[in-house]
């Protein structure tokens, strides 16, 4: 028998998790499954590969089988009494058993530990399935400094999927992918716009929880939750450093030299005035206490830094430069023209 990768046909590592080999599986087989795919040969073959692939990376004995001992595993394995399916073959409900099919459970979720009870034609159907909560949605939302320093109220446009009114969110009906939604058990709904408070101090990968507005559950049970993940658009005016905040600061040189002050705006437009101590460098650093970002679980808030860029006069008049002159000189530097 020729040897086959079943991590390359799951896409998944070695070191994949079972949880990890479940939803790569669950992936594929919606994508391939003969019902999905009507006289596609390719895709039932596809289907086929997956299925013998999932069989055995899916029990950890026959895994851990399979890697030692790589072409020859199945040769030394003993396995349990009686017949096995073969590579390859389509999972089916046994109407004799407790019987829950291999592929639905995996692809669809068992519901409290019972199975589907058989229907007329030996297939499992949805009648007496327990409801399942929807799976929760993630959307990435972006949003200025000012409204992660202020909060805000945003309100949204999103596409809330629905629950697939054929197959109950179930995703399959008498023991076969639902035509309908193509074994998703939800369809796209129409546009919801909802509102959503923004509180301050959020930051990238801050998550807003939005009960309720998930995935629909199966079988009547509960939506899921949607979370709004936050991006903060970068600014042209202040740099993040956690709950800090790093501004520019302009100061012009006769400032810089003699003292004096200038104006620093904070992100919630409120202006504060800033001491420039004489002799000031450029590129000095001056706190501002408590002016920073708020912090997002806590009571308080980081700093504001001021950073002095010293700007130097320019077009200068014949005056202004025979005094700078005058200054060079006095100062024991040679003033080139």
């Amino acid at each position: 028998m020729d040897y086959k990768d079943y991590y390359k046909i799951l896409g998944v590592s070695r070191t994949a998790s079972a949880d990890d080999i479940k939803k790569a599986f669950r992936k594929l087989a919606r994508t391939h499954h003969p019902d999905v795919n009507p006289g596609d040969k390719k895709a039932e073959a596809k289907f086929k590969e997956i299925n013998e692939a999932y069989e055995v990376l899916s029990d950890p004995d026959k895994r851990k089988r399979y890697d030692t001992l790589g072409p020859n595993w199945r040769d030394q394995f003993n396995g349990f009494s009686g017949a096995r399916r073969s590579a390859g073959s389509y999972p089916n409900y046994d109407p004799s058993g407790s019987g829950f099919s291999d592929f639905f459970e995996v692809l669809f979720g068992r519901s409290g530990g019972q199975g589907f009870p058989p229907g007329a034609n030996g297939r499992a159907s949805t009648a007496g399935m327990r409801s399942r909560a929807g799976e929760n949605l993630e959307q990435t939302v972006e949003v200025t400094i000012e409204e992660a320093y202020l909060g805000s109220q945003r309100t949204f446009t999103i596409q809330a999927p629905e629950t697939c009114s054929a197959c109950r969110g179930m995703g399959q009906i008498g023991g076969r992918l639902c035509a309908k939604c193509g074994g998703r058990g939800s369809l796209n709904g129409q546009g919801k716009r909802l509102q959503v408070k923004i509180p301050p101090g959020v930051d990238n990968g801050s998550k807003i929880r939005v009960a309720g507005e998930g995935h629909p559950g199966a079988g009547g049970g509960p939506r899921g939750d949607l979370f709004l993940v936050i991006s903060i658009k970068l600014d042209s005016a202040y740099e993040r450093k956690g709950d800090d905040l790093y501004m520019d600061v302009d100061v012009d040189l006769f400032t810089a030299m003699l003292g004096g002050s200038v104006p620093v705006t904070l992100p919630d437009g409120k202006r504060l005035s800033l001491t420039i101590p004489a002799e000031t460098q450029n590129g000095s650093l001056f706190r501002l206490a408590g002016k920073g970002m708020p912090h997002l679980k806590s009571e308080g808030r980081g700093s504001f830094y001021a950073r002095a860029k010293v700007v130097l006069p320019m077009r200068l008049s014949p005056e202004e430069r025979g005094l700078f002159e005058q200054l060079a000189r006095a100062r024991g530097v040679e003033a080139h023209p």
